[in-house]
């Protein structure tokens, strides 16, 4: 058992906040692990998705005899990795006689083992054995389109379960708006039985298609590989409810004096206080006293001009 400690300065205190569970949730990262014996194959499954996720994934290269996901007692060690690097989904690869290259794919919640899914690997293609311009290769760490195709997909529970896994697997952090010019790959999943899925990485070439929205090219770059669904272990109802929690919406504040009405729709009420017109006194600057300044300044001018007229003329 991992021993708890409690922090003792304020910044383990916030390492600890920041780990600890969310309304909303950091991006995922991704704990790649090996079992006691795998295959070459299995071995390039796990390194082009470590290629895939670089940037937010751990990759450890080391054997793992104590992991054993679908058994009890066999996830200590894997929450321990967990709460150690902060993970919270996992890949991890093992080959054995009753089930080559088998690859388990699993969801943690609060670093323990939230659900799991066991697929088999076959057809693999590595990247490598694809040839194709290197200048619209995907970048690291862009945003991905990720099509799920097929009926399966919607009615086949352990497909359904595959489609989340593989969603918070790929998609990486949450946001809200995108650049389209960003977005340079696409994951292609095809359900092509019950129990089987195809999964590619392909480029997407933005070409002109005379208009503003451009138009778009599929390019495979790999990997490519066929999943086979093999076992699964769905989460229990109240684990799921709480993991599922959101946060609720804060209530609108209501607004003073607003009425809302279906014909004239927003109203509002003005309190003005009383006024007493007549002690209002003019202000200096307004336009008609400049006015009748201006004017009596000039009339003035002129009787004092005619004034001294007379006078000389008197003289």
């Amino acid at each position: 058992m991992m021993e708890i400690r409690t922090p003792k300065t304020h910044k383990a205190k916030r390492v600890l906040e920041k780990r600890a569970p969310k309304l909303v949730e950091n991006g995922k990262k991704t704990l790649i692990l090996h079992g006691t014996k795998t295959s070459a194959t299995l071995s390039s499954v796990l390194m082009e998705l470590y290629r895939l996720k670089k940037g937010g994934a751990i990759k450890y290269s080391r054997r793992n005899e104590n992991i054993r996901p679908f058994e009890s007692g066999g996830e200590t060690s894997l929450e321990f990795f967990s709460q150690k690097t902060d993970c919270s989904i996992f890949a991890y690869g093992s080959h054995t006689k009753k089930r080559p290259d088998n690859l388990v794919l699993g969801r943690m919640y609060d670093h323990h083992v939230y659900d799991l899914i066991e697929v088999g690997i076959e057809n693999f293609k590595s990247l490598l054995s694809f040839s194709y311009d290197k200048k619209i290769a995907p970048h690291e760490g862009s945003k991905p389109f990720i099509c799920f195709t097929g009926e399966g997909f919607e009615n086949v529970p352990e497909l359904k379960q595959l489609k989340e896994v593989l969603t918070d697997l790929f998609r990486g952090e949450v946001v809200d708006n995108l650049n389209l010019t960003g977005l340079d790959r696409a994951y292609i999943c095809t359900a092509i039985s019950p129990t089987k899925v195809f999964l590619t990485h392909c480029a997407i070439k933005l070409k002109k298609s005379g208009t503003i929205v451009p138009r778009i090219e599929l390019v495979e770059v790999g990997p490519s590989m066929d999943l086979v669904i093999r076992r699964n272990r769905l989460p229990n109802e109240g684990l799921r409810k709480e993991a599922m929690r959101s946060s609720k919406d804060k209530p609108k504040k209501k607004l003073k004096n607003v009425d809302q009405d279906d014909v004239l729709g927003k109203r509002g009420r003005i309190y003005i206080p009383e006024q007493e017109v007549g002690k209002v006194p003019l202000p200096d600057k307004s336009k008609g006293v400049k006015r009748e300044r201006r004017e009596g300044k000039l009339k003035k001018n002129k009787e004092e001009g005619s004034a001294s007229k007379k006078q000389k003329e008197s003289e």
